[in-house]
C-alpha cells in the first residue's frame, strides 16, 4: 500500500523481489500492440532514471540478438494478451535462462507466459465487452512496475504520485471520449473509405499511434498505415503530404511536444485532411502535472480505439473477428 492506494494484485510481490535483487536495467520485450503498451513506459524510464537502464525489444528480435546487457541485474518485463504469444513465451524462457527477473503481464497468468515467467500479473482487458476498471490495465501496471522499481532501485519516489494519478484515470478517460465523439463519429464518416491513414506523434505517445497504425488500422481494419515519429516526419515522411491523404497527429504534454506542434504547422500548411487530437483540450482532473505526459498515452489509446469502433461500423468490417492470415494459417 502507497498513500492508501493499494498497487493492482501482484506487483507488490515483484517489487519485494526487485529488493532482494542487485538491478541496473529494465527490458520490455513483447510484439505487435502489446509492445506498443511499453513505449510510454520506456520514455518514463529514460526521462526518470538516474542509473536504471530501460531497453524495448521486440520478444522475436531480442533472443536472436542475445544482448550481454540482459542478465541476472535486469527486470525483464513481457506482455501478451492471452498470453499465447509464442515468441513472447520464448522471451521468457530466454530471460529467464539468463538470470533476469522475469516478470508476464497477461489476462490468464495460467497462459504459457505466465508459467514461463517467474511472475505473473493478471491485467483487465475490454475485449470482451465488460467495463474494466482502468488502475489494473495493462498501462496502468506497467507503470506501477517502472516507477516501483525505480523507487526500490534509486529511492525516487515518484509511485505515490503516479498511483493518485492512476487512480482518478477512468474519469479522464470517461471525459476525453464523450468530448471527442462527435468529431470522431464525422471524421469517420469523411475517411471510411481511405485506402491509406497515416499517424503522427512522439515521445510517449508514439506507442498509441504505432498500435493504432499497425492494430487499428492494419490488422483490424485492412488499411494502409504507417506509424510515423514526428522528429523524423521532416526527413522523408512529409514528401506524401498532399491535399487528399488523411493524417492523425496526436498531441500530448510531454518534453517532445514542440515535435509534434512543428509537424502540425506543415501539415495546416499543405494538408488538409488532419485529425488532431490535442491533450491540451482534454480535462486531465485529478492527474498530477508532473505525470501528465506519461498518462496522456493511456488517454490517446482509448480515443484511438473509439474512432477505429466509429469506422469498423461505417465499414462494417468486425474489429476483432475479420482475419485473412492471423490465427487461420500457417506463419
Amino acid at each position: 500500500m502507497v498513500n492508501e492506494i493499494v498497487l493492482s494484485q501482484g506487483v507488490q510481490e515483484v517489487l519485494d523481489e526487485v529488493k532482494k535483487r542487485s538491478i541496473n536495467n529494465i527490458f520490455f520485450i513483447a510484439c505487435g500492440g502489446s509492445l506498443a503498451v511499453m513505449v510510454p513506459n520506456k520514455y518514463f524510464i529514460d526521462r526518470e532514471a538516474d542509473r536504471v537502464a530501460a531497453h524495448y525489444y521486440n520478444a522475436a528480435e531480442v533472443v536472436q540478438l542475445n544482448p550481454r546487457t540482459l542478465n541476472e541485474h535486469s527486470v525483464v518485463i513481457l506482455l501478451s494478451l492471452t498470453g499465447t504469444t509464442p515468441e513472447t513465451t520464448s522471451a521468457a524462457e530466454f530471460a529467464r535462462s539468463k538470470g533476469a527477473l522475469t516478470v508476464a503481464l497477461t489476462c490468464d497468468t495460467q497462459s504459457p507466459l505466465g508459467l514461463a515467467a517467474e511472475f505473473a500479473v493478471g491485467y483487465e482487458n475490454a475485449f470482451d465487452g465488460k467495463p474494466i476498471n482502468p488502475f489494473n490495465g495493462n498501462f496502468s501496471i506497467m507503470y506501477q512496475l517502472g516507477a516501483g522499481v525505480l523507487d526500490v532501485v534509486e529511492g525516487k519516489n515518484i509511485l505515490p504520485k503516479l498511483l493518485k494519478s492512476l487512480e482518478n484515470l477512468a474519469k479522464a478517460i470517461d471525459q476525453a471520449k464523450a468530448q471527442y465523439d462527435e468529431t470522431f463519429q464525422r471524421v469517420a464518416k469523411e475517411w471510411k473509405d481511405e485506402k491509406v491513414i497515416y499517424t503522427l506523434a512522439s515521445g510517449a505517445n508514439y506507442g498509441p499511434a504505432y498500435s493504432h497504425a499497425i492494430c487499428n488500422l492494419m490488422e483490424m481494419q485492412w488499411i494502409h498505415s504507417h506509424a510515423i515519429h514526428a522528429g523524423e516526419f521532416f526527413h522523408g515522411p512529409f514528401e506524401i503530404v498532399d491535399k487528399e491523404t488523411p493524417f492523425v497527429l496526436l498531441m500530448g504534454l510531454d518534453e517532445t511536444r514542440p515535435l509534434e506542434e512543428r509537424a502540425l504547422d506543415f501539415l495546416n500548411r499543405f494538408g488538409e485532411k488532419t485529425l488532431v487530437v490535442d491533450a491540451k483540450d482534454i480535462q486531465l482532473e485529478g492527474i498530477e502535472d508532473s505525470v501528465k505526459g506519461y498518462i496522456v498515452p493511456i488517454l490517446f489509446n482509448n480515443l484511438m480505439w473509439q474512432f477505429v469502433s466509429h469506422i469498423a461500423e461505417l465499414r462494417q468490417h468486425p474489429l476483432f473477428t475479420a482475419r485473412r492470415y492471423m490465427k487461420k494459417v500457417q506463419y
